[in-house]
């Protein structure tokens, strides 16, 4: 029987570390098939009382009104030796040896979950008491069932507490811990009235009577003990508890339970029925038959749901290993640790970029479409033929002779002509540098956004981002001062085979018969801009090809070698408290990752407790 407890016990701390209550959740529900004691009565019943004297510890919130506002998971832990302490599920490894300290973190955790208000939750407190004076035993304290709301609370409290209450105890492997005091009659009892609609036969419901000792002179609880007033299959177990004198003077739990055996054998009413009686009886009495209930049940519980627990709780902790895995590890404290930290991060950063530039990622092939697309069209936006209208043909060959008319051809003025077609393709050719540089530097920051090492540290990103966007600032001006030499190339040196293949002119400079502002007739200019129209075109060509050669070895091939060179360079000169400034993690992130780690603590937890479970039903 024991080991079977301790079997319980032990899923239900894993249910707990889960986070299963028995509520909508992600997981499959183990808590709601293991057996439980939920304690049920009206408020001022003595629930608090019969509750403390089951554990020999004054540890439960005090008070009128509503007092137990959220359900509490109660589980005790019986120890050979050694003083008593209690741990709460949300203050893990903290063991609380004065049990009035325990009571204010009922109280406090209470409010950090409802606010200072009367309001009620459903989310469970978890206490574990360890003690060689309790049995091992688990219990849910409920709130108390009220008939009007007070001030201070809404106006379906008293719904709101009946259905946690059932939410509980309508479960069939539940048993009910039905709470009345014996000054008042049975038939009003709020614990009796919702316990037989839920078990009618009263097969799991234990019925417990307090304030024996209160009720008026003449009458007992006989009958109400002897189950002649109300029939259960347990019998009906009588407590006396601690009055209020008690509780102010802080009686001790050991001398109350004393007093309260002596109660029942001195009693000449209850003699009879003193070995079954008292706070210590009823304990014994839930650990077995908590334990009877559910034998069976428990068994066929752990064979069909613990599989697919363990299969959720392998899963959830590769998820939360994966995230933990992306935020980073925690920073290093000595200056190598540092430095090789923020290497390793720009190294992972610096492959991102590359991968985007070779195609691995999206976004390289922006720089293709600049050469193939965006530098014809600017090229072709030029119009060159509009530039070699017969008129500008005609005003740049005429100025091109000065006084003198060539005799043969007009060098100068073909010149001139294709100096100024050809120089306005500066203007395209450094459109083209300044869209790339637009690319690599848009790449730089989806490369940051996609280096998942930088969200830990916003400073280092900064610095990253900056670093890189500048080497880029250079690696344009470098870009643009190549690329404009291959124009300015084209403009200081002209093919001269062009125009050797070009066939010769007869007419030896024009007609003389006309005027100094006629001496080139149509056809010769109209030739002309024709031949300067064609050298021009084969020059674009040319540049068309060799433009996106200079920028993609000044600019792209650069970028891949030697982005964040400068930046590692100035990085070998910082100390380690400048290393430690790029390092300041966002503390978002930090606490994400100590939140994560907790979870991932718990879960593991957890498993360890299923695993355990499961290997000790083979």
């Amino acid at each position: 029987m024991e080991n079977l407890i301790s079997l319980v016990n032990n899923i239900q701390r894993a249910c707990t570390a889960l986070g299963d209550h028995g509520e909508e959740s992600a997981l499959p529900t183990l808590w709601d098939s293991l057996p439980a004691i939920a304690v049920v009565g009206g408020q001022s019943s003595g629930k608090s009382s019969v509750l403390e004297s089951i554990v020999g510890k004054d540890f439960l919130p005090r008070g009128s009104g509503i007092v137990t506002r959220r359900p509490l998971v109660l589980q005790l832990h019986k120890i050979d030796e050694g003083r008593e302490y209690a741990e709460f599920m949300h203050l893990p490894k903290k063991k609380f040896t004065d049990f009035a300290q325990v009571r204010k973190e009922i109280e406090d955790e209470t409010d950090r979950e409802t606010g200072r208000t009367k309001q009620i939750s459903s989310v469970p407190i978890h206490l574990s008491i360890f003690s060689p004076n309790v049995v091992n035993l688990t219990l849910v304290d409920l709130p108390g069932l009220t008939k009007v709301a007070v001030e201070g609370q809404p106006e379906s409290i008293v719904t709101d507490i009946e259905n946690m209450v059932r939410a509980y105890i309508e479960k069939p492997n539940c048993i009910i811990l039905a709470i009345s005091p014996a000054n008042q009659d049975l038939a009003t009892s709020d614990a009796i009235k919702i316990s037989r609609e839920v078990d009618p036969k009263g097969e799991r419901t234990f019925g417990v009577l307090t304030k024996i000792d209160l009720m008026d002179k003449g009458t007992n609880a006989v009958d109400m003990l002897e189950g002649k007033s109300y029939k259960l299959q347990f019998p009906w177990i009588g407590v006396v508890n601690r009055s209020q004198a008690d509780i102010n003077k802080n009686v001790d739990m050991i001398a109350a339970r004393h007093r309260e055996r002596e109660y029942f054998a001195n009693t000449s009413e209850y003699k009879h029925l003193a070995n079954r009686m008292g706070s210590e009886h009823l304990a014994k009495m839930m650990s077995k038959s908590s334990v009877k209930v559910s034998l069976q049940h428990l068994e066929q519980v752990i064979k069909s749901r613990i599989p697919g627990i363990q299969s959720l709780i392998s899963k959830t902790i590769t998820e939360l290993e994966m995230e933990l895995s992306r935020l980073g590890k925690p920073i290093a404290a000595d200056t190598g640790g540092k430095l090789y930290a923020i290497m390793e991060i720009c190294r992972v950063f610096d492959q991102n970029y590359k991968e985007h530039l070779d195609g691995m990622r999206p976004g390289g092939e922006k720089i293709y479409n600049v050469f193939d697309s965006q530098l014809p069209a600017a090229l072709k936006r030029l119009q060159f033929d509009k530039h070699l209208s017969m008129e500008n043909v005609r005003k740049t060959v005429t100025e091109a002779d000065g006084y003198q008319p060539h005799l043969i051809a007009p060098e100068q003025g073909y010149r001139r002509l294709i100096e100024s077609s050809v120089v306005s393709i500066r203007g395209p050719a450094e459109s083209a540098v300044d869209s790339v540089h637009a690319i690599l530097k848009d790449l730089v920051h989806k490369a940051i956004n996609e280096t998942h090492e930088l969200k830990q540290y916003p400073t280092l990103r900064v610095e990253v981002g900056n670093a890189a966007v500048e080497s880029l600032e250079r690696m344009r001006e470098e870009s643009k001062k190549a690329t404009l030499k291959l124009v300015d190339m084209e403009c200081s040196y002209l093919t001269v085979d062009f125009f050797r293949k070009l066939p010769q002119d007869v007419e030896k400079g024009g007609n003389p018969t006309h005027s100094l502002f006629d001496r080139y007739n149509d056809s010769y200019l109209r030739r002309v801009g024709t031949t300067v129209l064609a050298y021009v075109n084969m020059v674009c060509a040319s540049l068309r090809n060799s433009i996106p050669k200079s920028i993609v070895y000044c600019q792209v091939r650069e970028a891949k070698r030697s982005l964040l060179d400068h930046f590692f360079t100035d990085l070998g000169k910082r100390e380690g408290k400048q290393l430690g400034k790029l390092l300041d993690e966002d503390p978002a992130i930090m606490e994400r990752r100590t939140a994560l780690a907790k979870r991932l603590e718990l879960y593991r937890s957890a498993q360890a407790e299923i695993d355990a479970v499961a290997w000790a039903n083979k």
